[in-house]
């Protein structure tokens, strides 16, 4: 299953819609990336306020750490003629309950800390390097087949399976907030499933896969339609 799709006209990101059987309740997710075209907000910020309910993405709390993760992509609307903007959603702000499941600050940095000296020098030391690269060809990358994802394993993926340092990296940058998501929802599953209502998750794409697994192994949902909303023309 396609969630970001390349093509000569551009990148797109797809809305999936999930149901399951006997349950009034149903999950949009919407595949999110930390810049894009403003239309692409704009797009996304219409269909949340169709929304009931929003889960949303974002790390409770302010460090030097974030900040410096973070600037990796935002440096890239710095380059003007890029013309991408970094996600500015204001979601309280939309009339719609919103609920953040994702971890603070202090656990974050709890986390890295876990996370070997050696790896987290090589980090600090990687990401001046990747902030440049960004600034001069992040729109040549976002139009790159480079930034497609589906649920299945990329070839990339194969290849770290087995790195200490990759299982390291995933486990501090996405395995525990997956599952503090997929623990809201799931609680949203077992006290509103008779509500008929939308559930909007609004998580970064690379999430996305395991949302998906979860909610299918979990609770037997499954993505029904898919909405291509465009993140940047080519």
């Amino acid at each position: 299953m396609q969630i970001i799709e390349h093509s000569i006209i551009g990148t797109r990101s797809a809305v999936l819609r999930l149901r399951r059987p006997g349950s009034q309740l149903e999950f949009v997710l919407f595949p999110m990336l930390h810049v894009a075209s403003p239309e692409f907000y704009a797009a996304v910020t219409q269909r949340l306020r169709r929304c009931d309910l929003l889960v949303v993405e974002g790390v409770r709390g302010r460090s030097v750490l974030a900040w410096a993760i973070t600037l990796t992509y935002r440096v890239m609307p710095a380059n003007k003629r890029s013309g991408l903007v970094v996600d500015n959603i204001a979601y309280r702000s939309l009339g719609v309950e919103v609920v953040n499941p994702d971890v603070t600050t202090a656990e974050f940095t709890q986390g890295w800390r876990a996370m070997p000296l050696r790896y987290r020098l090589q980090l600090w030391c990687l990401l001046p390097i990747v902030a440049v690269a960004q600034f001069f060809g992040g729109t040549r990358r976002l139009l790159s087949p480079e930034v497609e994802l589906n649920d299945l394993p990329s070839a990339r993926d194969e290849m770290y399976q087995d790195s200490e340092f990759a299982d390291h990296f995933e486990r501090t940058f996405a395995g525990d907030r997956d599952e503090r998501l997929l623990a809201a929802l799931s609680e949203l599953v077992r006290t509103r499933s008779s509500e008929r209502i939308d559930v909007a998750v609004v998580y970064g794409a690379g999430h996305v896969p395991a949302i998906v697994r979860g909610l299918v192994d979990r609770h037997g949902y499954r993505p029904r339609t898919a909405e291509w909303l465009t993140v940047l023309d080519a």
